[in-house]
This record gives C-alpha cells, sequence and structure tokens, in this order.
C-alpha cells in the first residue's frame, strides 16, 4: 500500500512525473509541480484522453484556442485527445500535486 501524498522530495527541481498504473488501456500519473510550467513554444498534444485533478496547490493550463482555466485543490477536467494544451503557471511556493488519468476511447470518465 502506498499513499499518493508521501514521498514527495525537499527539493523539487523539475516536475516530476510518476506512474502508478501502466497498462495498454490506461495510464494514471502522479505529477508534483512546484512553480513549473510548460515551455513557451511547447504544447501537449496527445493520443490520448485525459483526465486531470489537482489534489494539492494550483495550476494555469492554457489551449491552444487561447482560453485559460485556473484549477485549484479538488478542481479536475476532461482534456480530450489532440486538444493542445500547456501548463501556463503553477503556485511556486507550495507543491502542486496532480492525479492524471490518461485513457483511450470515445467515453469520458464522470
Amino acid at each position: 500500500m502506498k499513499n499518493i501524498f508521501n514521498d514527495i522530495p525537499d527539493n523539487i527541481e523539475c516536475e516530476i512525473f510518476e506512474q502508478i498504473v501502466n497498462s495498454d488501456k490506461v495510464k494514471i500519473e502522479r505529477i508534483i509541480s512546484k512553480g513549473h510550467h510548460s515551455p513557451e513554444s511547447g504544447w501537449y498534444d496527445q493520443e490520448q484522453n485525459e483526465w486531470v485533478m489537482i489534489l494539492t496547490g494550483e495550476a494555469i493550463l492554457s489551449f491552444a484556442d487561447g482560453s485559460d482555466i485556473t484549477m485549484k485543490k479538488g478542481d479536475y477536467i476532461t482534456i480530450p485527445a489532440h486538444k493542445k494544451h500547456r501548463v501556463k503557471w503553477t503556485a511556486p511556493n507550495v507543491e502542486t500535486l496532480w492525479l492524471a488519468v490518461h485513457y483511450s476511447g470515445q467515453n469520458e470518465l464522470k
């Protein structure tokens, strides 16, 4: 048994991606950010849908259509496959802990 809030390093020089589950149908990962963001020129353009939730901290996601959303503890969103997005900002003074579920198929997780 593990706890998603344990084993967070004191020094987070770069964003941390940790796979919790990885199969041919679903990937679940814990992401730890602290002031990190995507490169200005970089967009995620993923083959799978992504459901992502903020467990602690805050973040701003940007989309290629020019829209931004601010996420805080407890907020979640489903990002369809190939919807270009990037992390514009994460809180610089606290860890932002994400839970991300990547999955294939037409049905959205509810």
